[in-house]
């Protein structure tokens, strides 16, 4: 940190929320969320944005300097415009990815664009003040890492102290979107480039029930075990790491590969078409999807509690106080808390509005993302991992409990408080890389507002624009929102029982939340050098609910980068995000455009 202490002190008069800094992050965030949309759908997980800002920003307004004469674009209008650019395209934090697909699939109640609009961006403007009021308690008391956000103040440090540096880095930013964007085209538009099968050699006799139907082989390409041509998922294989990676080959294989067939033959899952080409994923994962969420909850609540604990732990009361203290006297920003007052009480009337929920449990839900905002903060400073999913299951449970059988109280409610939360730890990767570049929080708060705004419409409309029919479109292999899976789940066990359950689930249930616990035990109390070795339990369950052939490519990805570490680990460290920031910018929005071209042609 001493390093940019040393380099970067802006002079009296330095530019930084000027318009084109605004104006440039608002437009970079609404291009760029739809590739949080779209990858959310695909796979759970959105990519933060703000180092892919950084770069393209750069570009464009070093052409504007040779071409129109701009004033050159310096490192903290780059700031302004990175955070507000993360804020936008941050914004299916507020739940498009996950509770409000949910609600969609359970009560068949499709939002229009402007109260989705409204929704998200109340919800991430709560998020945003209190991020705002922990900024000091965070990062300047506490110093916690927020290692995205000091990813991108490096970032910044490298290209702006290194000239050449921006022009390599947008280099391979730039081939490496292009190459995806290609495969892409090439896979939407013809028949050159699909999903490649093993050999028909590989698959074994079927038994049982299986055989009684008609079916004599199971392939492996029936079960998902085939190449895909997917290079966002090479990309987030290689974001998300080895150990991620292998965690979800060896799940796929334990669920497509064991539990499966072994399901299919007691007649507890359907097979798909008697054909040795055809894919049994949709047939399949209304049974799998019940043990892969018990899993990814249990380890995930147990691993969020077990965080939580030790993060809180030894901590004074006066220190506690002095924390929720931060956001009652809005030490940055002397309208802070006008601003808290008044996103609580929106958060509040538009529960109430919008989806019927009733004064008290709306209050709650708010109550309950005051407090949980901390924790979630805390977990990310830490891991660079907001626990926007834990989060979320922590108040389905709760309204689960204070509002059985009400599905929408249950997923909007427990939205306010995953939403708001997991917005407030992402903000403060962004806070984190203005504070090492010494600019000024109160304007880059300003800034996402604006981002968030921006978001609030551009990833509402494109995720209205992909799934305009989500009963027909979510959960299938095309669109498997795993996310959306386990917030429906959960959601279905409070409002209609384990009696919905299919048959043979419960069993499996309880074996896998024993392993979840287990796992989530094992990697609190085993010495680190240890624990780094065990599977992730919460990628294992993710594996139960997307197809086989997106755990391979996340598997191959993650191998990738780790090979790459081993042999060149400073083209790694230099090169490694934004490579895979090309990949998955270069893939989703082709993939956009596509579905733009169908929907333009019929």
């Amino acid at each position: 940190m001493a390093s940019f202490e040393n380099q970067f002190h802006p002079a009296p008069g330095t530019p930084q929320l000027t318009v084109r800094a605004v104006l440039t992050g608002m437009t970079l965030g609404a291009l760029l969320v739809p590739c949080n949309v779209y990858s959310g759908l695909k796979i759970g997980w959105s990519f933060n944005m703000s180092i892919t800002a950084v770069l393209l920003s750069l570009a464009f307004w070093r052409l504007g300097e040779k071409v129109a004469g701009a004033s050159p674009w310096g490192i903290y209008e780059n700031n302004i415009n990175q955070t507000a650019a993360s804020a936008g395209a941050s914004i299916v934090s507020a739940g498009l990815v996950a509770p409000i697909p949910a609600l969609a699939l359970l009560t068949g109640e499709r939002l229009a664009w402007g109260v989705l609009a409204v929704w998200t961006f109340v919800i991430s403007a709560l998020g945003l003040v209190m991020a705002v009021g922990l900024r000091r308690q965070m990062l300047i008391a506490e110093k916690l890492a927020f290692p995205a956000g000091v990813a991108t103040a490096e970032v910044l440090r490298d290209i702006y102290a290194h000239g050449k540096e921006a022009t390599l880095r947008l280099k391979m930013l730039t081939a490496s979107a292009v190459v995806a964007a290609g495969v892409k085209a090439l896979e939407a538009t013809t028949t050159l480039v699909g999903r490649a099968g093993l050999p028909a050699s590989f698959g074994w006799s079927a038994s049982g029930a299986l055989k009684a139907a008609g079916y004599q082989q199971v392939t492996l390409k029936n079960l998902g075990f085939v190449l895909d041509p997917s290079l966002l998922m090479i990309g987030f294989g290689a974001i998300v790491g080895v150990r991620v990676g292998v965690s979800l080959l060896l799940g796929a294989v334990l669920a497509w590969g064991v539990l499966g067939p072994w399901a299919l033959a007691r007649g507890w899952a359907q097979a798909g078409a008697r054909d040795a080409d055809a894919f049994w994923f949709a047939d399949m994962v209304p049974w799998l999807l019940w043990p892969g969420v018990t899993l990814m909850v249990t380890a995930s609540l147990a691993s969020f509690t077990i965080a939580s604990v030790r993060a809180l732990r030894n901590r004074k009361e006066k220190q506690a106080a002095a924390e929720i203290a931060d956001m009652a006297t809005g030490e940055t920003w002397r309208g802070f808390r006008i601003g808290l007052v008044l996103a609580m009480v929106l958060v509040v009337v538009a529960q109430v509005v919008l989806f019927d929920i009733t004064w008290l449990m709306a209050v709650v839900a708010v109550v309950l993302t005051f407090f949980l905002a901390i924790v979630s903060a805390r977990v990310s400073g830490e891991t660079g991992i907001p626990p926007i999913g834990a989060l979320g299951k922590v108040t389905q449970l709760t309204f689960g409990v204070l509002s059985p059988a009400n599905a929408t109280t249950n997923l909007m409610s427990a939205n306010v408080t995953g939403g708001a939360a997991g917005q407030c730890s992402d903000l403060l990767h962004d806070l984190k890389t203005g504070l090492l570049i010494h600019a000024s929080p109160r304007l880059q708060s300003i800034a996402q507002v604006f981002g968030i705004l921006t978001g609030s419409l551009a990833g509402t409309a494109a995720y209205l624009f992909l799934i305009p029919d989500p009963q027909a479109m979510l959960l299938t292999a095309e669109w498997p929102a795993p996310a959306v899976a386990t917030w429906k789940a959960v959601a279905e066990v409070f409002q209609q029982g384990l009696g919905a359950l299919p048959a043979g689930s419960v069993p499996a249930m309880a074996v896998a939340g024993a392993v979840g616990l287990f796992f989530a035990l094992l990697e609190r109390f085993l010495p680190a050098a240890r624990a780094r070795w065990l599977p992730s339990a919460a990628s294992l369950g993710l594996a139960f609910i997307i197809p086989a052939w997106i755990s391979l490519s996340l598997f191959l990805g993650g191998l990738l980068a780790w090979v790459l570490a081993q042999r060149v680990p400073e083209w790694h460290r230099r090169f490694l995000v934004v490579l895979a920031a090309g990949l998955v910018a270069g893939e989703s929005l082709t993939g956009v455009a596509h579905t733009l071209l169908q929907f333009l042609t019929n």
